[in-house]
């Protein structure tokens, strides 16, 4: 059962007060006192408490570890739509509840989880649309939901393929089912503001920005609709996120050079010193780095003291070609915070492990956690030798730069 507060954090007049958040008139997700209403997100922190006051005891009550989990770039391709018309009751609807049902207990576990929308929505009825230009079924936002998805990651390098009028869709839809989202945004106070999420005690802060958009144009008086890659933005944005009451933030980054399992220059780089910002307290402004984008599972690394994960593979793909087989792979990254005793109001990683995933062609198409599966009695052993290579190549890729002796667990439930 989640124990997460689904809180988004993308509307104007929002306040972040006393651990929680304050809409309008109402208080979600915290048990503290109500903030005056110009301490919006983003401005500066409240003064400091008397020195003279008793120091909090930390952690404080109702305040513990919580679980964080992440899945890959997610592309309904023509064959997938089809088979989520299959798999719905009535003709002419969609279904991709069936698809996500292999990782959905894996997803639902945690407190915590991200998924990253990598393509637009089209018009109710369609036409949907694959590569180059990606358009798919709304119903897809419902499945997220059932999933258990808490926030999800919107800006991508297909972000625009159906212009602003599919990036304003696909957002209308995930706040219909009441999916928090951060990456491309339909206004600009919606542009400035990350995802708020609560689990633990903790304000989980996600931000998120792509490398492009395919050469398509930001849209004409709109130029923040699409969060692009810089980084002095990106480490303004976390310190803002700090500021308004985050104790853990969360970088969701689409880059990289596709189908290359080592990361690239700039993903080494961008890594390097986003990882080594500190805030005037010498603390990360940066707690978690999670990359999409490249088709295929890339390593995990611990740098500067905070994991990255280069890139996750696409979690919902169907390549055919054998050369490409790998863009069925992924890997889950999962961490575990709690409360740094050292550092109030500060969470920390206290582990970190992995599982696989891997886009079964079937028939019928689903997702399945393939490190979980490849242990299952119930499966045929053809099925369970299946996954367990899928498992072998995806741990290679993610243990590629030596993450095992940093402490990441191959986990396999």
């Amino acid at each position: 059962m989640k124990t997460s507060a689904r809180i988004a954090v993308a509307v104007a007049g929002l306040a972040v007060v006393g651990g929680g958040v304050l809409v309008g008139p109402r208080f979600l997700g915290g048990g503290g006192k109500a903030a005056a209403p110009e301490q919006r997100f983003g401005a500066e922190p409240a003064p400091a408490a008397s020195a003279t006051s008793p120091a909090p005891a930390w952690p404080g009550p109702g305040q513990g570890p919580f679980t964080l989990v992440a899945t890959g770039d997610i592309i309904p391709y023509p064959s997938i739509i089809q088979r989520s018309a299959d798999d719905a009751d009535q003709p002419g609807d969609h279904d991709f509840r069936k698809i996500f049902a292999g990782v959905k207990p894996l997803v639902s576990a945690a407190d915590l989880a991200l998924c990253h929308h990598e393509i637009p929505y089209g018009r109710p009825g369609g036409p949907y649309t694959g590569y180059p230009l990606f358009k798919a079924p709304h119903q897809l936002a419902d499945a997220l939901k059932d999933a258990g998805y808490d926030s999800c990651s919107t800006a991508s390098n297909h972000t625009l393929d159906d212009g602003y009028e599919g990036l304003a869709r696909t957002l209308d839809h995930l706040d219909r089912v009441g999916i928090p989202h951060v990456g491309s945004a339909r206004s600009p106070e919606e542009a400035k503001a990350p995802a708020l999420m609560s689990a633990g005690g903790a304000k989980v802060a996600q931000l998120d920005y792509t490398y492009g958009t395919n050469g398509i144009p930001l849209p004409e008086g709109k130029p923040w609709a699409v969060n692009l890659i810089d980084k002095d933005r990106i480490l303004a944005d976390a310190r803002a996120a700090r500021a308004g009451g985050a104790n853990v933030v969360v970088l969701s980054v689409h880059w990289g050079t596709e189908w290359q399992t080592s990361p690239d220059e700039q993903q080494r780089e961008l890594a390097q010193a986003l990882t080594a910002s500190r805030g005037p307290d010498g603390l990360p402004d940066i707690d978690l780095v999670i990359g999409t984008h490249n088709h295929v599972p890339q390593p995990y690394e611990k740098i500067n003291g905070t994991w990255v994960v280069f890139g996750m593979g696409d979690q919902v793909a169907s390549f055919v070609p054998a050369d490409k087989l790998r863009g069925n792979q992924s890997s889950v990254p999962r961490f575990t915070f709690a409360p740094a005793a050292a550092h109030a109001g500060r969470w920390e990683v206290v582990k970190a492990e992995f599982l696989t995933q891997y886009s079964d062609m079937g028939p019928p198409f689903r997702v399945v956690c393939a490190s979980c599966a490849a242990s299952d009695s119930t499966l045929p052993a053809a099925k369970r030798s299946e996954y367990a290579r899928i498992d072998e190549q995806v741990t290679e890729a993610v243990l590629s730069r030596g993450a095992a002796a940093q402490g990441l667990e191959h986990a396999t439930r």
